[in-house]
């Protein structure tokens, strides 16, 4: 290569380039002045610019990748909504009368009935009539004891909902114990109203009472069980548990149901919250499908569900009534010994086994509770004579429940992204203006340069190679040609290219 190609691709003077650069200070340091207090002040500036600029790209980048998220919320008006459903409980799990000699024998020591050698426990805490019942029930002398299974007993003996529902209305509409579903629960044989399951999802045009569902409930409490005990099976109250919630996850009333008591009608306002939480690393919400055999929705109570079955199986080798899957239902003993001690640990104590991740989405609703009392003064005689029971009988019993949308709205509550790539490239580039001017396309001049300069390099590297590969090949051919000692132009040779090599 000829010097005057080399001479073609040499770029341009340092000073040059920083005339013309839009990068702010560098022409004013490299100069062709000779100031130099001058030049050494703007490279100071320079340099303070730039190490300034440096801390701030860092503080921006390290605020990035702490992942920083933001809570929007937002009332959306809409003039249609599907009304949730509603899961009823009596907070007696076994009618009495439906006990039999049969369910006694094997359950009366886990309902706290019997002792080990099935006699009654403390016949003096409980009334005469209930006594000589329960005395009838308790002579096994001449008893042979039949198959027993749990899902078959509390099916049986729990609270029938024809029996319960004394009146119910939907948006002022009758409705009737075909409108609940049979659902069973920590609480066992429940009722779920709506639940969307063979039915259509009843909608909701309207808001304030009367534009929901109304329920009058018997709780029978004379077909409590007596307490003799305290068994996760038997209850101190009375009344019912209720719980409202989504059609897409199963109820878990133990956990998040509330109480209505009789003698009181229940006022429940509701409101509608969609939750939209952000996956990892801005939140912790769960975006892989629930990987389950028993539910095909994710959400935490169905993950709840699923982990104590799991913990129940594992464990017990057996599961409760309410539990999904395949494995056979725990005995009476397995309950009183492994089932409910083992469950009570895992809901109370253990808090590493059932990790349940917030779904990315979810529907939840939140709720105002008021109360007056039923009966009244003025209206005690006729619903006794309406129903045809005691007016104590119905100051004990009855409940009313009044649920409903407080208007036709929701709120919207959603995590959003506080910093993204695009505000972390804004913030960057405004502070490379702010200090030291610069943008994309001065970046992009600075590696041009940079480039034709390596280029150069390059270059005269690749000139200086060739002249000396040259100049040995040359001395290589004269040497084989006339020998090293008579071949005079080889002298001149090795001297020549010597000088070379020093002078380069």
């Amino acid at each position: 290569m000829t010097s005057e190609e080399v001479e073609l691709n040499r770029p341009p003077p340092i000073e040059v380039f920083a005339n013309r650069s839009t990068l702010h200070g560098i022409s004013h340091i490299f100069t062709y002045e000779r100031v130099c207090v001058k030049r050494c002040l703007w490279l100071l500036f320079f340099l303070g610019s730039l190490a300034f600029l440096v801390c701030v790209c860092v503080d921006r980048i390290q605020f990035y990748l702490e992942y920083p998220h933001v809570t929007k919320l937002d009332e959306v008006t809409t003039p249609v909504m599907v009304f949730p459903a509603v899961t009823i409980c009596n907070l007696n799990s076994f009618r009495f009368s439906r006990v039999t000699r049969n369910d006694l024998y094997h359950a009366g020591e886990l309902l706290e009935l019997l002792n080990s050698r099935y006699e009654i426990r403390d016949p003096h805490l409980v009334e005469d009539n209930v006594l000589e019942t329960l005395k009838v029930k308790a002579d096994f002398l001449t008893f042979k004891p039949r198959p027993f299974n749990m899902r078959e007993f509390y099916d049986r003996t729990g609270h029938d909902i024809k029996d319960m529902l004394m009146s119910c209305r939907y948006r002022g509409v009758e409705c009737s114990a075909e409108d609940f579903k049979v659902v069973f629960t920590r609480y066992g044989k429940c009722y779920t109203f709506n639940s969307g399951q063979g039915r259509p999802r009843l909608l909701s045009v309207k808001g304030g009472i009367g534009n929901g569902l109304e329920v009058m409930l018997d709780i029978q409490q004379d077909e409590y069980l007596p307490v003799w005990g305290e068994t996760d099976e038997t209850s101190f109250e009375a009344g019912i548990k209720v719980q409202i919630h989504s059609q897409d996850e199963p109820p878990f009333i133990d956990q998040l149901g509330f109480g209505v008591a009789p003698g009181f009608q229940t006022f429940v306002s509701c409101q509608e919250q969609r939750l939209v939480y952000l996956p990892p690393p801005w939140g912790d919400c769960r975006t892989t499908p629930m990987n389950s055999d028993f539910f095909d929705t994710y959400s935490i109570t169905a993950c709840r569900i699923d982990c104590e079955t799991r913990y129940l199986v594992e464990n017990c080798n057996c599961r409760m009534v309410h539990m999904p899957g395949d494995a056979p239902y725990c005995s009476p003993e397995l309950y009183r010994e492994c089932a409910d001690p083992a469950l009570d640990f895992l809901v109370e104590r253990d808090n590493d086994y059932c990790v349940c991740e917030t779904p990315c989405n979810t529907t939840r609703y939140s709720k105002e509770l008021s109360f007056v009392r039923i009966p009244s003064k003025a209206s005690a005689k006729y619903l006794a004579k309406k129903f045809n029971k005691s007016q104590q009988y119905i100051s004990d019993n009855i409940l009313v429940l009044d649920i409903f949308f407080e208007a036709l709205n929701y709120e919207t509550i959603e995590q959003k992204k506080a910093y993204e790539v695009a505000g972390l490239l804004g913030d960057i580039g405004g502070q490379m203006g702010l200090f030291i001017g610069a943008s994309i396309l001065t970046i992009l001049e600075l590696f041009d340069y940079l480039y034709e300069v390596r280029h150069f390099v390059l270059l005269i590297l690749q000139s200086f190679l060739l002249m000396n590969v040259c100049s040995l090949s040359t001395l290589v051919s004269l040497i084989s040609a006339y020998g090293e000692q008579k071949c005079t132009v080889c002298r001149y040779v090795l001297w020549n290219t010597a000088g070379d090599s020093k002078s380069g």
